[in-house]
């Protein structure tokens, strides 16, 4: 017990001390998860509607596919980048293994088929009078999904900070593809399993306290986007 608590302190004084090792792994993680989230989103929310909002031959099969990827492992995704990225694969030439930008291409895969389910869903559950509103304006697919995205706002929103709940505590696709480079690839998962293991438990510890933050700051703001839908 006196040893958690000992550690606990430490742990502590790392973070208040502001300690520049600790503070760069979590804003390499932070600036990882916030990319991969900007890329996934730029394809996913209008793509999502775009679903949503028409009828075409294998719809349903696509929808059942998205929902099955949004729980694939995490170590599934570094697997098959690792084979297309190492030096043998076919973007072998890329150079882009162990980097910041594999990192940000396996957690934008990653995160993609959860935004696009959330947002399917969420335009579904909208208001059917708007889109039959928008087709009687004349109004083009490219307004539609505007005005569709505008309106839903709110639940869009929600998907993207899901999204970078799943991306910022993933740890397989970051561990695989970014190799858990000291100053360049480490993130608070990949340090936190690796300092750990190496009994540096002050350091994992206080990584681990300052994702527990993270994740109690994501689900508040899940929260008040929820509850602001319903008003």
């Amino acid at each position: 017990m006196d040893y958690f608590f000992t550690a606990l302190q430490a742990a502590l004084a790392l973070i208040l001390n502001f300690d520049p090792e600790t503070w760069h792994i979590v804003a390499t993680s932070l600036t990882i998860s916030l990319t991969a989230c900007l890329f996934a989103s730029l394809i996913a929310l209008p793509c999502g509607v775009l679903i949503a909002i028409k009828s075409f031959p294998g719809k349903t099969a696509l929808q059942h596919i998205l929902q099955t990827l949004t729980a694939m492992p995490t170590v599934m995704v570094g697997l098959i980048f690792y084979g297309l990225l190492s030096r043998r694969g076919p973007l072998g030439e890329w150079g882009m293994l162990y980097t910041e930008n594999a990192v940000i291409l396996g957690q934008t895969v990653l995160i993609l088929p959860l935004i696009l389910s959330m947002t399917i869903v969420a335009v579904r559950s909208g208001d059917t009078r708007l889109l039959e509103t928008l087709q009687l304006l004349g109004a083009n697919t490219v307004q539609k999904i505007q005005t569709i995205m505008s309106e839903c706002r709110l639940a869009l929103l929600a998907a993207v900070v899901t999204a970078f709940g799943r991306a910022i505590g993933e740890v397989g696709a970051a561990m695989m593809l970014g190799g858990n480079i000291q100053g360049v690839t480490r993130t608070m998962t990949t340090a936190i399993a690796l300092e750990t293991s190496k009994g540096n438990f002050e350091l994992g510890l206080a990584l681990g306290i300052i994702l527990l933050l993270i994740a109690f700051t994501t689900n508040f703001i899940l929260h008040y986007l929820s509850s602001t839908s319903l008003r």
